[in-house]
């Protein structure tokens, strides 16, 4: 296996990428579900490989999610289970640094399903396409894929669905990445970025490790109520009732999303807030 630093070291153009995009049943893994995987594969100026597979989730997919991606119940009836695919889902990264947008979504809920799976998270780190653009496409109106797609000229795909969203992520980073220069490293490129994103930062079995993550985990598993601690908002050090939505692994600090019994709405706690968590 190539190690971080010979990889680093590699001019850009001589690195195979493996472009990916996630369709979801909802905002947050441990509570939603893949019902859409694709990964284009990109070596030397060419794309050499092109997957994608639907899935069936276990439960039903709500009006609203089915509204942003426009994959139907009734299109993936007869679709796979997940665990029919994880494996091959999983081979689509060998060798391969891998390419999203908006990275850190996709990230979370594929290494929670390796992780349920007992599959070991791909050693290659992450560029995200999004905090690339940010970086090197100032003239864009938004970093969103869409508005990128057209600001730069590319093929116009179906919005929200993996294939295309995977394809047109991998034009956006390669874009950036002929800005930066075709003599880069992909040390270089990882820099203009912010720096590598690792799968192993958006690992669940690490949080469902600790003290206070593992009650978070069962708890949103099983649609249970948790009674947290947490130091901050406007009673901090007391404990408080709230129903679990989601459980997050972000950039910007972990967070529990859940419902406040006392606020009566939704709210995000960043985990290194909560001093102790248990189910009720």
């Amino acid at each position: 296996m190539i190690t971080f630093a010979a990889l680093a070291s590699l001019v850009w153009p001589e690195t195979e990428f493996a472009a990916f995009d996630t369709e979801t049943t909802g905002r947050y893994p441990l509570s939603a579900e893949l019902c859409e995987v694709a990964v284009v594969r990109w070596r030397a100026g060419d794309v050499t490989s092109r997957w994608s597979t639907l899935l069936k989730p276990a439960r039903p997919m709500e009006p609203e999610n089915v509204a942003i991606h426009g994959i139907s119940n009734a299109m993936v009836e007869g679709a796979p289970a997940l665990a029919e695919k994880i494996h091959e889902i999983r081979v689509q990264f060998e060798g391969a640094v891998g390419v999203a947008h908006h990275a850190p979504f996709d990230l979370g809920f594929l290494s929670l399903e390796f992780e349920r799976a007992g599959i070991g998270l791909p050693a290659e780190p992450v560029i995200c396409s999004s905090l690339l653009s940010r970086k090197m496409l100032a003239g864009s109106a938004n970093h969103r894929l869409q508005t990128l797609i057209g600001h730069l000229g590319l093929k116009q795909g179906a919005a929200h669905r993996a294939a295309d969203d995977a394809e047109a992520c991998l034009g956006v980073a390669l874009a950036c990445m002929e800005k930066i220069g075709r003599e880069a490293t992909l040390g270089d490129v990882f820099a203009k970025q912010g720096g590598p994103l690792a799968w192993d930062r958006f690992s669940m079995d690490a949080v469902r490790a600790g003290p206070v993550g593992g009650p978070l985990v069962r708890a949103v598993e099983t649609a249970a109520i948790v009674e947290i601690v947490y130091l901050g908002g406007s009673t901090p050090g007391q404990p408080r009732r709230v129903h679990p939505e989601g459980l997050v692994r972000s950039l910007d600090g972990d967070f529990l999303v859940a419902y406040s019994e006392k606020g009566q709405k939704s709210k995000r706690y960043l985990l290194e807030k909560i001093s102790a968590a248990a189910v009720v």
